[in-house]
């Protein structure tokens, strides 16, 4: 029994053995990933430049402009030499007779039949575009259409065969830090290729559809209208703007993301125009204090401050209500529910959920177009009623006062605007803070029209009675309405 014993543990495996074995295992695993890993991202860019390069083209624009006035951007204005330099234009013709303007850009094909996309401040007011290709080909434009509110504009050329182009990739796949390559024409060097990554997402710069990829690739004058590619070759984004104090790039870049291009590409060819959704709304941002007073457990949603004549008035929608779902997507904010908005079929029929009153109304809206109501003319006000005399009270470091007709007429509001006027602001309150300020009208207390100072009061006692911490106010300044929330804290 004993042999047997002894004969038996010789079969165990040694522990340490085993230690060192898997040890040396995990070791081998990790090179083997980290090699994957290298193998995997590209020595050189070389490959994909030369993919891409074939599908990126050189605009050069040009425009009939009026006659010097004198030699300006040949001397500087007041300069000695500035009367010399006149006198030499005007003897060789060039005083008031009508030159050419040239400006440069770039562009990509997006289709073998000849579609281009640029930016649309690279074509604005050309009298001429003319398509610089890779291999040295040159082509007129026609100019299909233009997107202001995105600066995108859609070219075709018309070329004896299929021509290279690029697809374009999803914009909200790109993370920061994944490596980007921008390629156009800058400062007209042409056809030069710059790397870098994605340094932000989603950022806004001043338009109302703004969503920027953010890069540290170069992006110069002359970029403008390029694309911004993804190691797969795909079309992220195109190269709009860049933040620099001097002109030149300093690694911040800004591309106008793809799945806003595609959108309005995609109307462009169809139609030669945008055509955009249009709820009828004008919206702000919630606050803390602001849902406070309405009761919103969550600061989610945009909140209406009017509803003129339009779809959203047609749906019962009413000034007050919180839009908290559109089409069946949450609304964070004012910007997300215009971009989702715009994005929509004009026509189309949507649930919209607003908070009301401490409860959620279901309404059902039909889209109109943006584009048509931009351009409609305001219908003119009624005849006014006769006002009340006016009386003045202080309350929340605010000098309020009934309307009158001289009132009305030095505040330059409709003889029958409704509402207190605020004729003075104790410059140490809340009030002040918050940006209320004389001549301001308002409309709304505790959601409720107010139009004397009885009304006033009396929506500020239901307020304190409710156990608020703040009284919501609507305050219209030369038109615009906003919604302010003033604490009731002694």
């Amino acid at each position: 029994m004993q042999r047997q014993a002894i004969a038996l543990s010789r079969q165990l495996p040694d522990v340490n053995a085993i230690r060192a074995l898997m040890v040396g295992a995990l070791a081998l695993a990790f090179l083997l990933v980290q090699t994957l890993m290298a193998s995997a991202r590209p020595e050189s860019l070389a490959p994909l430049a030369e993919q891409i390069s074939p599908s990126v083209v050189n605009i050069t624009t040009s425009t009939v402009v009026e006659g010097r006035t004198g030699p300006q951007g040949i001397v500087p204005e007041g300069s000695p030499f500035e009367d010399f330099f006149r006198e030499f234009q005007d003897r060789n013709g060039e005083g008031d007779r009508p030159r050419r303007s040239s400006a440069l850009g770039s562009g990509f094909v997006i289709s073998e039949d000849g579609f281009i996309v640029t930016n649309n401040h690279v074509i604005e007011g050309a009298d001429e575009i003319l398509i610089e290709f890779f291999n040295g080909d040159e082509l007129k434009a026609e100019l299909i259409g233009t997107d202001p509110n995105t600066d995108i504009a859609l070219l075709k050329v018309d070329a004896d065969g299929p021509l290279p182009h690029v697809p374009f990739g999803n914009s909200d796949q790109a993370r920061v830090g994944d490596w980007v390559v921008a390629m156009g024409n800058p400062l007209g060097q042409g056809f030069s290729v710059s790397a870098g990554i994605v340094s932000a997402r989603n950022r806004a710069l001043s338009g109302t559809y703004d969503d920027y990829i953010q890069t540290d690739a170069a992006i110069n004058r002359g970029n403008s209208g390029g694309p911004l590619f993804n190691m797969d070759g795909e079309v992220i984004g195109v190269n709009t703007a860049i933040l620099s104090p001097n002109g030149g790039s300093i690694g911040i870049g800004f591309s106008m993301a793809s799945n806003v291009v595609t959108r309005v590409v995609d109307q462009l060819q169809e139609f030669g125009e945008t055509r955009r959704g249009w709820l009828g709304v004008r919206i702000q941002d919630l606050t803390d204090d602001i849902a406070e007073a309405m009761g919103l457990e969550e600061v989610s949603g945009a909140l209406v401050t009017s509803v003129p004549d339009g779809p959203a008035k047609d749906a019962g929608m009413q000034d007050g209500d919180v839009i908290l779902s559109f089409a069946g997507v949450d609304v964070a904010d004012t910007r997300g529910l215009v971009r989702q908005v715009g994005n929509s079929p004009v026509g189309e029929t949507v649930r919209v959920v607003v908070f009301r009153d401490g409860d959620t109304v279901t309404l059902r809206v039909t889209l109109g177009r943006r584009e048509e109501a931009e351009g409609a003319v305001p219908a003119a006000a009624p005849a006014p009623e006769t006002p009340e005399e006016p009386e003045t009270k202080d309350v929340l470091g605010l000098t309020l006062s009934t309307l009158s007709d001289e009132l009305r007429e030095q505040l330059g509001v409709a003889q029958d605007q409704q509402g207190l006027a605020v004729v003075s602001v104790d410059e140490t309150t809340e009030a002040y803070e918050k940006g209320l300020r004389s001549g301001d009208i308002i409309t709304e207390a505790g959601q409720q029209k107010v139009s004397s100072i009885s009304d006033f009061e009396t929506r500020l006692d239901e307020v304190k009675e409710a156990g608020r911490k703040s009284l919501l106010l609507l305050v219209r300044r030369a038109g615009d309405p906003r919604f302010v929330a003033l604490s009731l804290a002694e």
